[in-house]
């Protein structure tokens, strides 16, 4: 979220009103149209995507296909794009007033500018980040090669990464692996501004690593910048500039007396913060003529439905669009198209000045506070059906362009989350379809990252079978274009399955063809991830946030929310799970999927129960919770009466996930196997390969867990498996005791099981194999004393692993030379219901 100023050019049909002399204040992102010419003028630099035709990313050449995915094949030597670089950069906001009371603060980040960076202005929503960001971009000296001013509301650190070099060098159509962009951008001296950058220390890092040798000076609401470098905490201002600034906006002196004493008080009660004195001299201005009062200081927290309470049909319309697209940004001209306001900018720019809305770098959206406020009031949102329609429609003109799209991600996310929530699935996949092949070609992985986790799982609620086998397949062309490539593999095998069941041999020999780029140690090991190297674009995304239960409606999930015990749980006890098509199951630790009936079973650790488990099978007892009861598991896997699971909705018969090693064309025989059908009462479900801390790590996960159960259950297991798989062999050359450094060395977990890690070509590996039997190696990156990996989760009811249901991560931390704390959690699912059950967090103590 922005402050109320979000400074930058207005689009070039955007008009403003005319404002009275004196009125103009540091807060409001209105401007003359003499400046906006100007701005104009100075914005030279295209930091767009390829309008058309091949993209490269790293070393692959991508062809885009919006009707049977894209195809991909290896740059020829001596092909790689020579991007020319800039002899100067220039992209700042617009001119604004110098902000009141802020000289202290300006010369404070000066200071901190001077000293090279990096350097985090943070502080409370409406305290004036974003004024003195913006006026600092076009007042401080910028560093030798230029100043750049950018807006990361919404977006991912890689895409902004790839914004800058765009800006710094003339190049179409490419986006540089990761080594290869810190090399392009290594040395290049430029001031950055980011405002709305509210990321994690790890998304800062990123950011910074890609612009090696730039200034970065970021504005958000939380510190988030750690270590070397300098943040700054942004309060509100002093009286008298208040009083200067209720002055100014009301377009007169404040009359001594009553008058100078409210405006005292209110600046008191707002803390300072110039929105709120803002939204009090607007609430003044709306009086008749000679009989404006200021607010009393009571009625500080009632100025927004004072506000909307004061406003015309016309503007509580535009005004419920943009809250109806939450914290989106809109171009003036889809305002105008869907608001049917007579005069848009002119309506527009009145909604900024009463601090209801801000003007973004790429249009409007409405302040973040407003958001819930006019909800409150007028819950009814704008007819999902016409978004739809006039979006998908936009999209597909030949005049819009990539980077337009990309521009209006936001608001596409919002939009398909708005028909999904509210039971039009088929138009989220109208919405995602349309918009897929511009983010690719925009170059920004990220948001399209996040456009294609929406269309996959709506695909498969809508029974939209081709778009799922398209959606899969362009989840598998991001993964291979970002790094990601044991998710490449599985994606693209089980592309190529659902093509050839449709029956389109194009888009099954696209898909094919980009499985041969996957390299072939990481087809084999499904549990291995494997990170950017030359050959992979930077553009990675740093991955969705694991769903939010109170949200999780809003994604397409029908099921019962995730939950983490509070507790770990016990190695020796089976783990309870239960999964039910569109219902709520009784029992503990439930889950719901689309692929399997009601059922209740116990998973047994693999050789770790110390009651019931007993050469892999485990005698489940009385049905708790009024479930009904459940067999012997036989070999891991969970026999349920003769109810089915179909592991493919609409019909599509899951592949054995064992295909993936065996290259492309493998994949095809693997059709007619699947669980579709296949008597299992369950969806059952494991990951192929659990991380740990450190930067690569291997754990055999041996469970039949029905639904989705990642996190302590799966890990407890995986480690007792991992333990034996290990315990037979003398040959570890990891450290041991006290003495070791990193993850090196053999460390005992708070549910008791036993981890292993090797150092291995800078990072940390251990061995084993995963849940669909395959040998495997599990790699976990970081950054100082925090490792992450992610894994495949797999439909494991018919006994081998036969659908991929989604992803999960895990990130372990020391804490010290000896401890560490591993968290999962599921941060992707493709098919609708799956959700994890007992996501969490446990310890690790290292063995002396």
């Amino acid at each position: 979220m922005t402050d109320r100023d979000t400074s930058g050019p207005a689009p070039a049909d955007a008009g403003r009103p005319e404002r009275r002399p004196g009125q103009r204040s540091e807060e409001r992102p209105g401007q003359r149209s003499e400046e906006r010419s100007e701005e104009r003028s100075e914005r030279r630099i295209d930091i767009a995507g390829d309008a058309g035709g091949p993209v490269v990313a790293g070393d692959h050449n991508v062809v885009i296909d919006a009707q049977h995915g894209s195809t991909v094949t290896l740059l020829m030597e001596g092909r790689r794009p020579r991007p020319v670089r800039r002899d100067r950069v220039a992209l700042l906001p617009r001119r604004q007033n110098a902000p009141l009371g802020r000289d202290t603060d300006l010369a404070r980040l000066a200071t901190a500018v001077r000293d090279g960076g990096p350097v985090q202005l943070w502080g409370a929503p409406g305290v004036g980040k974003s004024t003195l960001l913006r006026h600092a971009a076009r007042t401080l000296a910028p560093e030798r090669d230029g100043v750049l001013f950018l807006d990361a509301a919404r977006r991912e650190p890689e895409d902004l990464a790839q914004d800058m070099f765009e800006a710094c060098y003339e190049t179409r159509g490419y986006a540089p692996s990761s080594p290869e962009l810190r090399r392009l951008m290594t040395g290049v001296r430029v001031t950055v501004y980011v405002d709305n950058a509210d990321f994690s220390p790890e998304g800062l890092r990123t950011l910074m690593d890609a612009a090696p040798d730039a200034t970065l000076v970021v504005a958000g609401r939380d510190r988030s910048l750690l270590g070397d470098g300098t943040a700054l905490r942004l309060d509100g201002i002093g009286r008298a500039p208040a009083l200067d600034l209720l002055a100014r906006e009301l377009g007169r002196p404040l009359v001594a007396g009553p008058e100078g004493d409210t405006a005292g008080d209110l600046w008191e009660t707002s803390s300072g913060r110039p929105l709120l004195l803002l939204r009090a001299a607007a609430l003044t201005r709306l009086e008749p003529a000679g009989t404006g009062a200021l607010p009393r200081p009571a009625e500080v927290g009632d100025l927004l439905p004072l506000l909307l309470g004061r406003l015309d049909a016309e503007p509580l319309r535009v005004l419920r669009l943009l809250t109806t697209l939450d914290d989106a940004e809109l171009d003036i001209g889809h305002i105008e198209a869907l608001g049917g306001a007579s005069d848009t900018a002119v309506l527009c720019g009145r909604l900024v000045d009463l601090g209801l809305a801000e003007q973004t770098q790429r249009g409007y959206r409405a302040v973040a506070d407003v958001v819930p406020a006019l909800r409150e009031r007028d819950p009814e949102p704008f007819p999902v059906e016409v978004l739809c329609e006039h979006f998908a429609t936009w999209i597909g003109r030949p005049a819009t362009t990539p980077a337009q799209v990309e521009q209006h991600a936001r608001a596409l996310e919002v939009v398909a989350e708005l028909a999904e929530r509210d039971g039009r699935p088929e138009l989220a996949v109208r919405i995602v379809r349309a918009a897929s092949p511009a983010l690719a070609r925009s170059l920004r992985f990220g948001v399209w990252g996040r456009l294609l986790d929406l269309g996959l799982p709506a695909a498969q609620l809508a029974g939209d079978r081709r778009a799922v086998a398209y959606f899969t397949h362009e989840q598998g062309i991001r993964s291979l274009l970002t790094g990601r490539r044991v998710m490449a593999a599985v994606l693209l095998t089980e592309a190529v399955v659902l093509w050839r069941q449709l029956g389109d041999m194009h888009g099954a020999d696209a898909a094919a063809g980009a499985h041969q780029y996957v390299p072939a140690h990481a087809a084999n090991a499904q549990g291995t991830l494997l990170q950017p190297d030359g050959g992979a674009s930077h553009l990675a995304s740093s991955g969705p946030a694991a769903p939010d239960p109170a949200t999780a409606h809003a994604a397409g999930a029908h099921g019962t929310a995730a939950h983490a015990p509070g507790t770990a749980t016990d190695p020796g006890t089976a783990a309870h799970t239960a999964a039910a098509p569109h219902t709520t199951a009784t029992a503990h630790n439930t889950a719901t999927s689309h692929t399997a009936a009601t059922t209740h079973t116990t998973a047994a650790p693999h050789a770790a129960n110390a009651g019931a488990a007993k050469t892999g099978a485990a005698k489940a007892g009385a049905a708790k919770a009024g479930a009904a009861k459940a067999g012997a598991a036989k070999a891991g896997a969970a026999k349920a009466g003769a109810a089915k699971a179909g592991a493919a909705q609409a019909g599509a018969a899951a592949h054995s996930a064992g295909a993936a090693h065996a290259g492309a064309s493998a994949a095809s025989g693997a059709a007619g196997t699947g669980a579709a059908g296949a008597g299992a009462a369950g969806a059952g479900a494991a990951g192929a390969g659990a991380s740990m801390a450190g930067v690569s790590v291997v754990l055999k996960v041996v469970a039949m867990i029905v639904a989705v159960v990642v996190g302590r259950a799966v890990i407890s297991q995986a480690v007792h498996s991992f333990a034996e798989s290990r315990s037979g062999s003398s040959s570890s050359s990891s450290p041991s005791g006290s003495s070791a450094t990193g993850l090196a060395g053999r460390w005992t977990g708070s549910d008791g099981a036993t981890y292993e890690f090797d150092a291995s070509g800078g990072g940390y590996v251990s061995r084993g194999r995963d849940a669909c039997g395959q040998e495997a190696n599990t790699e976990f990156t970081g950054i100082g004393d925090t490792y992450s990996a992610e894994r495949p989760i797999y439909d494991t009811t018919s006994g081998s692993c036969t659908g991929l249901l989604g992803e999960a991560t895990t990130t372990i931390t020391l804490t010290d030379v000896d401890s560490a704390e591993v968290t999962t959690t599921m941060t992707k699912t493709y098919q609708q219901g799956v959700q994890c059950l007992s996501c969490g967090t446990f310890y690790l103590t290292r063995r002396q």
